[in-house]
């Protein structure tokens, strides 16, 4: 839509002419997104993204819908008709709008703000959870449900942590399906390391080819601790690639590190990952060259749109100590560089800042390297000192040199992890102590007292029609 809509001159003189517009990033306000993708689900039934919300001057929502074409076609109105609609309907029966939005507001209010679970966490429901993963597990490549597919470390770690409380084979083998899979398949950046967003398809071979830090994070974690437990050496060594990715890919001049990296090169998504080979044959050696492509699957026929995103689906074992392919790969990533760089978001959020603090100091303590521990205090006091209030309490965001919007749950409490995980790998007090004290921070700020619970914004935050809580970890 961005393109396609903002971007166009029509739809902007209709937007200007009539309306306030606010474009809102998401991962700077997960609050504002959290409460309007609940409206959009309330009233459409389904969500996603782009959201598009209309509401009145005083913020009552509404219409709701995610993606929006410029002109109506498929049985979906398009934006310029939705506009000239909307604001010929306001000038004439405001008072109906008004009233539906206050409807909504007062619905949305009664029903998601007080609401509360006295329920204890058991292990009965604990084994329902790994039941129902189980129902849904890919047995062929991994994962859980159909394409696209997501890599949800969260539920990795989940059965992981099951598996070894529980001794449960059948858990531990989802896991090492799963990551296995994962790796070999080209949502893994084989060249330059690193995972995608999803895969498109269930073999995980074709990705959309966005790179996000948290997803890279809670990777790194899940495949440092199947190494913990299991010892196998292949999980350590996609644990170090990725954390070789985000060190020269994704780390900051300061320490932090940046949000994401665009899926699209020259205005072409996917470009810059894939390779035919004749384009191998120009960097390597015709033996080295025959090679490479065999062990990656570049073929003249290719995987994605006439050309081959590398890839080890067919590859028979996956070793960690192939030096002649690390070689090549780093000749091919030089080569790669070449090319048109991807766009990054260079935005430093203090969450996904906090999950990859935590990867970096658990990958020190576990791997016994003392680099990665640098890199994690390092990262720690670039927080401390440019997304800290005076009163010790994170803001959300921090770009070209200035935080901004004051710090929600996530913040408070991913941050909290980060550093007892630096406790946990240095025994250093200072952490433990800076973790305690924002704990009790995060308890006076965002505790529900008459319900329980936590809400996802502060009381003196920037009011929205409710203060949400968050129950659901997304993908």
């Amino acid at each position: 839509m961005a393109h396609e809509c903002f971007e166009d001159e029509e739809v902007a003189d209709l937007l200007n002419q009539s309306f306030i517009s606010i474009k809102v990033d998401k991962e700077e306000r997960p609050d504002i997104d959290s409460v309007y993708m609940t409206v959009c689900q309330v009233i459409t039934g389904q969500g996603g993204w782009p959201l598009t919300i209309l509401m009145t001057p005083d913020q009552k929502p509404f219409y709701a819908a995610t993606y929006i074409p410029k002109y109506s076609r498929y049985g979906i109105v398009g934006l310029i008709d939705l506009l000239s609609q909307v604001d010929l309907q306001w000038h004439t029966n405001s008072d109906d709008m008004v009233q539906a939005g206050e409807q909504l507001t007062a619905m949305m209010k009664r029903k998601f703000e007080n609401r509360s679970d006295t329920g204890a966490v058991s292990k009965d429901l604990i084994a329902l959870a790994v039941t129902q993963f189980q129902q849904s597990f890919d047995h062929d490549f991994g994962g859980f449900g159909n394409e696209p597919k997501f890599p949800s470390p969260h539920n990795l770690m989940f059965l992981l942590r099951y598996a070894c409380a529980e001794q449960d084979e059948p858990s531990l083998f989802m896991v090492e399906n799963t990551l296995k899979h994962m790796y070999r398949g080209g949502i893994f950046d084989h060249i330059g390391y690193g995972f995608s967003r999803y895969s498109t398809d269930a073999k995980w071979l074709v990705p959309h080819f966005e790179k996000m830090l948290y997803d890279n994070a809670l990777l790194t974690v899940t495949y440092l601790e199947a190494f913990q437990y299991t010892k196998n050496p292949f999980y350590r060594m996609a644990a170090e690639q990725i954390l070789k990715y985000i060190r020269r890919e994704m780390t900051s001049p300061e320490g932090g590190f940046y949000s994401a990296q665009d899926a699209d090169s020259s205005g072409v998504e996917g470009k810059y990952y894939v390779f035919t080979p004749e384009e191998i044959n120009k960097v390597l050696d015709k033996k080295d060259s025959s090679f490479f492509c065999d062990y990656f699957n570049i073929t003249k026929e290719g995987n994605f749109e006439g050309s081959s995103i590398p890839n080890l689906i067919k590859a028979p074992e996956l070793k960690s100590d192939n030096e002649r392919v690390i070689h090549l790969c780093e000749k091919i990533y030089q080569f790669r560089q070449d090319r048109n760089h991807l766009h990054k978001d260079d935005k430093i959020l203090t969450s996904w800042n906090a999950f990859m603090i935590m990867a970096y100091a658990k990958a020190a303590r576990i791997l016994q390297e003392e680099e990665y521990l640098d890199i994690a205090r390092h990262a720690v006091e670039f927080i401390n000192t440019k997304l800290m209030y005076r009163n010790g309490c994170p803001y959300v965001r921090y770009r070209d040199g200035s935080a901004d919007y004051p710090g929600l749950l996530d913040d408070f409490a991913f941050y909290c992890m980060a550093l007892l995980e630096m406790y946990d790998s240095t025994f250093e007090l200072d952490y433990l102590k800076q973790a305690i004290d924002l704990a009790d921070k995060m308890i006076e700020k965002f505790w529900d007292d008459k319900n329980g619970g936590f809400f996802l914004n502060s009381e003196d935050s920037e009011p929205l029609i409710y203060r949400p809580k968050e129950v659901y970890d997304g993908a």
